[in-house]
């Protein structure tokens, strides 16, 4: 996953999302809250726990010639061990195009429907928010950890480019990560804004589909292991869908509270409508 990458794509989504929330009214209701005094601290806190985790991967070091000559597959868990020594940098090159994609696909749905444009700053922002937590949750993973990528255990590739730092960040591919994040919460945040709608499985299987195609690339390219692939879909996947879902509004329809007296005891249930 390029940072530099990312952190245009978050100014320009952040720009785009005031432009358009001062150009609209609103019209419709949305099934979301939002309190800065819960997401001001979230976003900032995952904002600079991802730049944390950057600057951690940038003072990463390289393998030593030593270190990746004495790499052996046999150490690989065998459920990962078939690709160490992938290596296509075509596939690495083709997988950028369906990730920048995806960051777009959640955009895209807010401007073509009414109910998601007339809120569009409130789901930007979460939207962002999101972004932010899986940015938080990869680079501290990428930085802490030096998992060799597949690639590196491939012959076909010169030494000084199996010693690059770079080489030490298999875990987790950010890429799948990234992309289930932008396409569940579309699709999630669409389900939310239209209940009613028929047909939102289509939708579903695209979110499914997409990070699912980059993951199959990154790890034909040798970029990752296919449990740094799944883990990277499964957390993306989780954020995309849970993050708008804490945000959702409480039903205050429903009310309960206990009764207790000397002589009875028991539940008092009301609906307002």
């Amino acid at each position: 996953m390029n940072f530099l990458s990312s952190r245009n794509i978050f100014c320009f989504l952040l720009a785009l999302i005031c432009f358009v929330d001062l150009a609209f009214a609103q019209k419709y209701d949305s099934p979301y809250e939002m309190s800065w005094v819960k997401d001001g601290p979230w976003m900032g806190g995952a904002l600079a726990t991802a730049a944390g985790g950057f600057l951690i991967i940038q003072g990463k070091e390289g393998s030593t010639p030593e270190e990746i000559m004495n790499l052996d597959k046999d150490n690989v868990p065998f459920f990962d061990r078939w690709s160490a020594g992938y290596h296509d940098e075509q596939a690495s090159k083709i997988s950028d195009i369906p990730f920048a994609v995806s960051f777009a696909v959640p955009v895209a749905m807010m401007l073509v429907n009414d109910r998601e444009n007339d809120n569009f700053g409130q789901i930007g922002l979460m939207y962002v928010e999101t972004l932010a937590t899986t940015a938080a949750l990869f680079t501290m993973s990428a930085g802490l950890t030096d998992r060799i990528r597949p690639r590196a255990y491939s012959d076909d590739i010169s030494i000084e480019t199996r010693t690059k730092s770079t080489n030490t960040r298999s875990f987790y591919s950010g890429h799948t990560a990234a992309a289930a994040t932008a396409t569940f919460f579309a699709a999630k945040v669409y389900s939310d804004f239209h209940p009613e709608a028929e047909g939102k499985w289509i939708l579903w299987t695209g979110a499914a589909a997409i990070p699912a195609a980059i993951g199959a690339l990154r790890l034909k390219a040798g970029q990752h292991f296919l449990s740094d692939v799944a883990l990277g879909y499964v957390l993306g996947a989780t954020t995309g869908i849970l993050v708008p879902e804490l945000h959702k509004k409480k039903n205050d329809a429903f009310g309960f509270s206990p009764i207790i007296s000397p002589e009875y005891k028991g539940m008092y249930l009301a609906y307002r409508f």
